[in-house]
């Protein structure tokens, strides 16, 4: 029994073919897939086994439209390399959990921090509101073709180097946001002022990093990563505006830190917080940091506990 024709404008099918070959085209995809050996299904399939939560074959495979051979063969290969392990599944015995071990996760950061790095490329040349403007146009695209996909969220982060004026951003968000919702004094920003400014006069280009975060082309979060000694970087002074919480850029911003650590040769990072910050607690913990020393202080007008976190790199 044959399929009915299809009958459709040929300007339509047209344009999208024209569509396709400009977009496949600007984003790199005719070319190396992010300057690594791996194809693009290679990529996506680490993606998928970097952030869902427990990942099964089936699940992956379903997903991405993939073939269970091809994907068995994918994995196959990952094991190989070292990258990935499985351990029965709780929920279904005929199948095993996937989980990328350190070096998986090593192999996968460049190819996400790259990836970030051309969309972010892409992005940078056009305004504010052109931003909002194209992620609109493919929330509509992806919602005609597919009206039970996950929306594309319309809030476009962009992460960048500081400018002028933004490390003192970087201090008065700080200062007002833990005050305000702390009860933190002036002793707090007094400590996160010394910090940036020791960053700004001892900067080491090759081996520290800040990114501002931006949203719709605001100002919402920052982070750092200095050179604590040759073989260790500290991360430091995260901060996220409360219009940016929720939106996984605290994750971000602290997996771009890891990246760039890893890219530079770094065997550990370290961090100081405090207990009551639960939040950032969970981010740091979600990645594998590992809470070392604990001590109480009274450095900012009420009785704290102050923590040493480290991750292994």
């Amino acid at each position: 029994m044959t399929k009915p024709s299809i009958t459709v404008d040929t300007s339509a099918v047209k344009a999208i073919r024209q569509f396709n070959r400009f977009y496949t085209r600007h984003i790199g995809a005719l070319d190396p897939y992010l300057g690594s050996p791996m194809s693009l299904t290679d990529v996506r399939v680490l993606y998928e086994l970097a952030h869902r939560e427990t990942p099964v074959a089936s699940e992956i495979g379903r997903d991405l439209g993939l073939d269970a051979g091809y994907m068995s063969r994918i994995l196959r290969r990952f094991e190989t390399e070292g990258w990935l392990t499985r351990t029965p599944d709780a929920r279904d015995a005929r199948q095993s959990v996937l989980r990328l071990t350190d070096a998986g996760h090593a192999a996968f950061a460049p190819l996400q921090q790259k990836s970030r790095d051309e969309a972010a490329a892409l992005l940078a040349p056009l305004a504010p509101g052109q931003r909002e403007q194209l992620v609109q146009a493919m929330g509509t695209m992806q919602l005609l073709l597919d009206p039970t996909a996950a929306p594309i969220k319309t809030q476009t982060a962009v992460l960048r180097d500081p400018a002028p004026g933004d490390i003192g951003w970087v201090v008065q968000q700080h200062g007002e946001i833990y005050a305000r919702e702390y009860g933190w004094g002036s002793k707090f920003e007094a400590l996160v002022a010394g910090i940036a400014s020791e960053f700004l006069l001892k900067f080491q280009p090759e081996w520290e990093r800040c990114w501002i975060a931006e949203l719709n082309g605001e100002r919402v979060g920052a982070i750092f990563v200095v050179r604590k000694s040759a073989t260790v970087a500290q991360l430091r002074l995260l901060i996220l505006s409360p219009a940016a919480r929720g939106l996984g850029l605290g994750g971000r911003l602290v997996d771009e830190c890891l990246a760039f650590a890893r890219r530079k040769g770094y065997k550990k990072m370290v961090l100081w917080t405090n207990s009551g910050l639960l939040a950032a607690r969970g981010i740091y913990a979600k990645r594998g940091f590992k809470l070392t020393h604990s001590e109480p202080h009274e450095g900012y007008g009420e009785p704290l506990v102050g923590e040493t976190w480290e991750l292994k790199l």
